[in-house]
């Protein structure tokens, strides 16, 4: 499974249960985010007993893209046998608060920031 354009790339390692995304999403609106959702969804629609998002490397994500993240989050935690990892870099200014929040919709996420 991968996604990639000019300006991002996204695609899932199934050797580290792993979501890689790299770049800058700056999509508008829920019909440019539908290859993206339905990735995520297809991955959690296979219900692997850990998902973990790499987003150390995707430099922008505008709020239709946090409101993908956040509805994946929410889909992983209603099916509830599914471990989430989510890997941030604190050098990435929109990802210290967003993905804290994430962490909200989700308590039992566990939360990489390095």
């Amino acid at each position: 499974m991968e996604i990639k354009t000019e300006d991002y790339c996204i695609y899932y390692d199934p050797d580290i249960e792993t979501v890689i995304c790299q770049g800058s999403l700056r999509l508008s609106g829920t019909e440019e985010y539908a290859p993206i959702v339905k990735l995520l969804t297809n991955l959690a629609d296979q219900e692997p007993q850990r998902i973990t998002l790499d987003l150390r490397e995707l430099e922008f994500l505008n709020s239709s893209g946090i409101n993908v993240l956040s509805k994946f989050v929410i889909k992983v935690r209603q099916q509830g046998n599914i471990q989430m990892v989510l890997q941030g870099s604190k050098n990435i200014p929109w990802q210290g608060k967003s993905l804290k929040n994430l962490q909200r919709l989700m308590p039992s996420l566990q939360l990489e920031l390095a």
